[in-house]
């Protein structure tokens, strides 16, 4: 198979078959540094989607644009970069599933924070409007990149081309180093994985499922024209008051974390919610759960015991992954700081699973981040403080004299 660095004929994508316009090369140039620079996000968005780690895909844009630029007579640059990218991911990843299999707790994704306005939906494709930056965030979100890591290193890639990118299986094959056949049968594991991955959850709502291509794509292979259209209907892209609804969501849960009752919180998760937390072993012990939390209410219970213990941090609106989410802020008391993210998934008005991330090597892209070991003593403080005051208040009641409820003789 041809090395991607020496091809002078790179693939064209199915969502791009005359190639990007105003990207023609005369024989025997290269690719200057704006055409390099236009190239930069889509390379980005497919190297995390297949890595779902900042860091690792920030390495593999690096590398693939420098092979880009050392290419001369690039035909189709957004195809090229994109099967350059696909390919050098495909063995970071291979390694990094290693380092996964030894990794402290659980693993979730580096969290993107922000809009995505300059990243492509596909190919490199103009800035996207509101149902294809909801696309977007579908394919960059947490749950979504959450699932893919069922999926191995190749089938990661075929379905991703496929079904995200929309390259032909048989440039598919190419890119990932197999037949076209295989290519198909690898994207459609992937499916089917994908699909078995969101079946409890979908069997408990009736809302959409964590990403509409991979059910979709599924289903049809054995679906009625009827059935086929009906889902096609609860699979489209999230409308704008979908994504309403979820941020009102969030905004009743900060309102939860401010009040601190359990209650507030069994109002706003699914039964068989779930909460996640990214530790990776590198902060204070006690900050950060070890295994998932299962339950609307020991979820509740817990979320509320995290409020209660008086830490000196505040929540902050942001999209974490796409989505509405939370930044967790250490006060200015304790020296600032990001201590993590919340990102939230939504099932039928509700939350079915929230994800923390508050491993510090996970969070160094988004800013300074706070001293974990200073909040841990802040935390220490306080609960010595409301230990005392308990005390305090015991021996008051204790040194009290009884009263004497008696009337008294005239």
């Amino acid at each position: 198979m041809t090395d991607p660095t020496e091809s002078t004929e790179p693939l064209t994508s199915a969502s791009d078959p005359a190639g990007s316009a105003g990207t023609t090369q005369h024989p025997g140039t290269f690719l200057g540094d704006a055409a390099l620079g236009r190239l930069r996000p889509l390379s980005f968005t497919v190297a995390y989607r297949m890595l779902g780690s900042v860091a690792e895909a920030e390495d593999v844009v690096q590398e693939a644009l420098t092979r880009v630029s050392q290419t001369p007579d690039v035909r189709n640059p957004d195809a090229f970069v994109t099967t350059v990218t696909t390919r050098i991911a495909i063995d970071v990843l291979r390694s990094a599933r290693v380092r996964r299999e030894s990794y402290v707790g659980e693993w979730l994704p580096e969290p993107l924070v922000g809009p995505f306005p300059s990243l492509p939906v596909a190919m490199a494709t103009p800035s996207p409007d509101v149902a294809r930056h909801a696309e977007l965030a579908d394919d960059l979100s947490t749950a979504f990149l959450v699932l893919l890591e069922t999926l191995t290193p190749t089938e990661r890639a075929a379905f991703l081309l496929h079904d995200v990118l929309g390259f032909p299986h048989s440039q598919a094959a190419d890119v990932i180093g197999t037949s076209e056949v295989a290519a198909r049968q690898l994207a459609s594991r992937a499916r089917r994985r994908i699909a078995a991955s969101t079946t409890a959850q979908a069997q408990a709502s009736a809302s959409t499922p964590a990403h509409p291509r991979a059910a979709a794509q599924t289903q049809a292979q054995t679906q009625t024209p009827a059935e086929a259209h009906a889902q096609r209907q609860t699979t489209r892209p999230r409308s704008a008051a979908d994504r309403a609804r979820a941020e009102q969501l969030v905004s009743r849960f900060l309102a939860a974390c401010e009040e601190g009752a359990v209650d507030s919180f069994l109002e706003l998760l699914t039964e068989d919610v779930v909460l996640t937390g990214d530790g990776g072993g590198n902060v204070p012990q006690g900050m950060s759960i070890v295994r998932p939390v299962a339950g609307r209410v020991t979820v509740a219970r817990m979320l509320a015991s995290f409020i209660s213990r008086g830490a000196p941090l505040h929540f902050e609106r942001a999209l974490v992954g796409g989505e509405p989410g939370l930044l967790i802020v250490a006060d200015d008391a304790v020296g600032g700081g990001l201590i993590g993210t919340w990102s939230f998934e939504v099932s039928d008005g509700l939350l079915s699973g929230i994800r923390g991330v508050i491993n510090p090597r996970k969070l160094g892209h988004l800013g300074p981040l706070a001293d974990l070991d200073r909040l841990q003593a802040a935390l220490r403080r306080e609960l010595e403080g409301r230990t005392a005051a308990r005390r305090a208040a015991a021996h008051r009641a204790e040194d009290q004299p009884p009263s004497d409820s008696r009337p008294t003789e005239s």
